[in-house]
């Protein structure tokens, strides 16, 4: 700074030099919070924090007596104008076997709207061996006006966790899922995974 400039324009340039950082911040701010929900998916995929689930692309041969109850639920953030519910509240599988759940959401606006769903389970230590084969984690969903979805999930509960003296006696697991709206600027062209005329 030059000693030479009088007080009000030293105070003039600092405060130009507090804006423009002030503007980076908030410019650094807006690109983390796009940038949220893929890092989450990232940081969570590999360190399996909060009860992210596993990813598989078959069910293990081994299938245990050991049973298990899964519990489903959903929920919306605000400014998505959908109803989203699990199919059915529980199912009751035994370790290592491959099931499908079914979720349905319904578009209750007027205009075509997309979502995108994150999910965990609970307990969270729980999520090491809760794994998916099939989702609709992480995708766009576009649904029209009135339009009904019917979204699977295919998953097993992995036999290793009959060796988890923590979860000796775990008996039922909690898979939630939250969906959340996308801009319309930010949408890349997500469908539906399916389009049933009713939910039941």
């Amino acid at each position: 700074m030059d000693s030479r400039l009088s007080p009000s324009l030293r105070a003039a340039e600092r405060n130009i030099r507090v804006a423009s950082l002030c503007g980076l911040v908030v410019i650094a701010m807006v690109g983390m919070s796009y940038a949220a929900v893929p890092l989450y998916r990232i940081f969570c995929q590999v360190t399996g924090y909060d009860g992210t689930t596993q990813r598989a692309s078959a069910a293990p041969r081994t299938v245990l007596g050991r049973e298990m109850t899964i519990e489903f639920d959903a929920n919306t953030a605000p400014g998505l104008p959908w109803t989203f519910a699990p199919a059915q509240r529980r199912l009751t599988v035994r370790l290592g076997e491959q099931a499908m759940a079914h979720y349905r959401a319904v578009n209750n606006a007027g205009n075509r709207v997309t979502g995108t769903a994150v999910f965990n389970v609970t307990p969270a230590l729980a999520g090491r061996y809760f794994t998916k084969i099939q989702c609709f984690c992480f995708t766009e969903q576009t649904l029209e006006p009135g339009q009904t979805a019917d979204m699977p999930v295919v998953f097993f509960v992995d036999p290793k966790i009959a060796e988890d003296k923590d979860l000796a006696s775990l008996a039922t697991i909690t898979l939630s899922y939250t969906f959340y709206p996308l801009p319309p600027d930010k949408v890349s062209g997500g469908r539906a995974v399916s389009a049933p005329d009713t939910v039941n």
